[in-house]
């Protein structure tokens, strides 16, 4: 009996992104456009390898990242022993480079990074396990001025304005050091870490579990009041910076933080929409390396899809490498995701057009010498052109031009040789006539 060969699973892998060529238009005019306005910005691309030596990836954090990274098994003999893993965010690789380039780099240094990161956790809806992050950094060496941090939101936002969203964005910002401080001045700091947690994940539950998880906690009445009133403090600037000094809490790092806050705000609402900036007491960051700024962007009329961009300061980016400091703050569109949740809700305009300029339709073989000329002429021009090579009849050539074309040209015994060619708009059914010879001279394409 002839044995029966299993047919080969030839889906991607759970929580890899595949689109089809008009998803994947759009998807890489986002991309298109955030570099553009990272570059427009002032921000310099560079791009770190995917591939790290282990020990670089886990001198920020072992534990549960140790056990998401992918791990790669080499096949060959390599003079580098070292174990190998794919990068699972930018930050690490960049603290490298900074170190290894020290000398060749400006400081501040403005970055931008734009490139695949890989995470072996469990895939879910609009959660993937390879996904393009989109990274702008500024790095200072010793120090770098609290105006940078505007400078990062400021530039996240333009990107935002590029998308043609259909909805509104809003950069809810805070400082790290006002919860410090604010902690200090209450005599819990001890519980500092289970505090930033609750008060980061108080907007997924509701405001009585918030309470009560502070209250297991063992923390006083008084502190759960003062906690609970803090973290609803949310507005503009003159609001929000007016109601924490209101507070009046004797504590410099409380103070500090204020300070910061409100400098941040002035510089954004001094150049950016009001109603696009916001501060708020509940944006805190669960990551523990952020030490000022932190901020995240979310879609008001849907928050359920939380925050869409996210970012902040962090006092030494190569402290797991070097005891020299290089302070900096920084953000990132999680790109992959971005695109799955705006695309499922339909937020996006699709500007993007994947139909090339034009289709080159010879009837026969005969015609396919002249059709690569006309080709090359157009392409020489800087259009985008393809040949229908196919021997099926002329309707059917036409009918498949047209799903890949803006404008079909026939190409027949007629047009061999001849000074001009007709060209179909595909949409508009209207035909222009285009001047062969002198195709490579814009001025005089079409003829008279």
């Amino acid at each position: 009996m002839k044995s029966m060969k299993s047919k080969i699973n030839t889906a991607p892998i759970s929580g890899a992104q595949e689109l089809l060529p008009n998803t994947q238009a759009t998807f890489n005019d986002l991309k298109a456009k955030i570099a553009a306005v990272y570059h427009q910005h002032g921000y310099a691309e560079v791009e770190t390898p995917t591939i790290e030596r282990t020990e670089i990836l886990l001198a920020k954090a072992g534990g549960d990242t140790e056990k998401q990274i992918y791990k790669l098994v080499k096949t060959t003999e390599s003079s580098d022993s070292a174990s190998q893993a794919l990068r699972f965010d930018h930050t690490v690789p960049l603290a490298r480079y900074i170190i290894e380039h020290e000398n060749d780099l400006t400081f501040p240094f403005k970055v931008s990074q734009i490139g695949l990161d890989f995470r072996g956790e469990r895939a879910q809806k609009g959660r993937f396990r390879e996904f393009y992050q989109c990274d702008i950094d500024v790095i200072g060496r010793d120090n770098l001025l609290i105006a940078y941090d505007a400078d990062v939101i400021s530039t996240l936002l333009s990107t935002f304005r590029t998308f043609g969203l259909n909805t509104p964005v809003l950069a809810r910002i805070n400082n790290r050091k006002i919860l410090s401080g604010l902690l200090e001045a209450l005599g819990v700091n001890d519980k500092s870490e289970d505090i930033f947690s609750i008060i980061d994940h108080s907007e997924k539950v509701t405001p009585e579990k918030t309470k009560l998880d502070f209250e297991e906690l063992g923390l006083k009445k008084d502190v759960v009041k003062t906690l609970l009133e803090f973290i609803e403090l949310n507005g503009n600037r003159s609001t929000v910076i007016t109601a924490l000094n209101n507070l009046e809490i004797d504590n410099a790092t409380f103070a500090e933080g204020v300070t910061e806050l409100d400098q941040v705000l002035y510089l954004l609402e001094s150049v950016e929409p009001k109603e696009e900036i916001s501060a708020d007491m509940k944006i805190v960051r669960g990551l523990d390396y952020y030490t000022g700024t932190v901020f995240e962007f979310i879609l008001p009329e849907h928050k359920n899809i939380g925050s869409v961009c996210g970012g902040g300061r962090y006092e030494n980016l190569t402290k797991f490498f070097s005891d020299k400091s290089f302070p900096g703050v920084g953000g990132s569109i999680g790109l992959t995701r971005l695109f799955y949740v705006l695309n499922e809700k339909e937020l996006l305009q699709n500007s993007a057009n994947t139909l090339i300029d034009y289709a080159i339709i010879p009837i026969s073989e005969h015609e396919f010498d002249e059709s690569l000329n006309v080709a090359k002429k157009l392409r020489d021009k800087g259009h985008s052109t393809t040949i229908v090579f196919t021997d099926k009849k002329l309707g059917d050539k036409i009918t498949y031009a047209a799903k890949l074309a803006k404008n079909g040209i026939v190409i027949g015994e007629n047009e061999i040789g001849a000074e001009t060619l007709s060209a179909k708009n595909f949409t508009t059914g209207e035909t222009e006539v285009i001047n062969v010879d002198v195709i490579s001279n814009p001025e005089d394409f079409w003829a008279d």
